[in-house]
């Protein structure tokens, strides 16, 4: 298979659910798992770069794209989907999150999902939250204004809550990326289960035993580079790495031959 060609298959979660995912490239498997509003599209960049040295698969999380759902949510059954999907590609796949597709990929290495390798993109742990409290209000403003169907509002709160500036939110109104953002926005409650109360999980992060990368970027508020620092600390084999210059929107340019370079070291 030529490493830019992609396929398109499915895997079947433990609780029936299909899971979406496409691959690209061949060799080692390589599993990239979104953060909120990504999905196996939104994934491409970084999979074609990686393509050229790995077999590289993303998938839609459960509620996106092509990929089924079932109710009530639970962050197990999201642990449940990714175990299927290395089930699908071989197991002891290396595994890259983004954000808090890295916290999940961190929940399933202590669940014992076989992965070899991981690394994380600024999983958005805080420093300064505290164990037990959520964003109560901002959550449950989502979850009503989801279930009113007003996906559009739900996803600016979403947006506001992770310090996006007005402006910007405005500009993505306009944008033809909006639609897509708003097709996934109802999965934003999953994202801050994933997430659970912010707290930098140490007791979770100590059961990993695998290799696990942390990355964060340069140009990130302060908070995030310190989650970053704190979660790798915790882990007992962790690693840290920042990127100069980079921001939560890392460039897939610049993020590609750290993972390529972790994954084969």
């Amino acid at each position: 298979m030529d490493h830019m060609s992609r396929t398109l298959s499915k895997a079947q979660s433990r609780d029936g659910t299909l899971i979406a995912y496409e691959q690209w490239g061949e060799g080692p498997p390589v599993v990239l798992v979104g953060g909120a509003l990504c999905t196996a599209a939104s994934d491409a960049p970084l999979a074609a770069l990686l393509a050229s040295r790995f077999r590289v698969v993303a998938y839609d999380r459960r509620g996106r794209g092509a990929s089924g759902d079932a109710f009530p949510y639970a962050v197990e059954r999201e642990i449940e989907d990714l175990a299927a999907v290395i089930a699908e590609v071989g197991d002891g796949a290396c595994v890259h999150g983004m954000s808090s597709g890295g916290g999940l990929a961190l929940r399933a290495a202590a669940a014992g999902v076989p992965i070899t390798q991981l690394s994380v993109y600024e999983p958005p742990f805080h420093p300064t939250a505290r164990p037990g409290r959520r964003p109560a209000e901002r959550l449950a403003l989502m979850r009503l204004l989801l279930a009113a169907g007003r996906r559009a509002e739900a996803l600016a709160v979403f947006l506001d809550e992770a310090g996006t500036p007005e402006r910007t939110v405005a500009d993505l109104r306009r944008s033809p990326l909006w639609a897509g953002l708003e097709s996934v926005a109802h999965t934003l409650p999953y994202d801050h289960e994933v997430m659970g109360d912010g707290t930098v999980p140490t007791g979770l992060l100590h059961r990993i035993g695998v290799r696990v990368l942390v990355v964060d970027g340069g140009a990130s508020p302060p908070w995030t580079r310190e989650a970053a620092r704190l979660v790798a600390g915790a882990l007992p084999r962790g690693r840290h790495r920042t990127l100069t210059g980079q921001t939560h929107e890392v460039a897939p340019h610049v993020l590609a031959p750290t993972l390529e370079d972790f994954f084969t070291g």
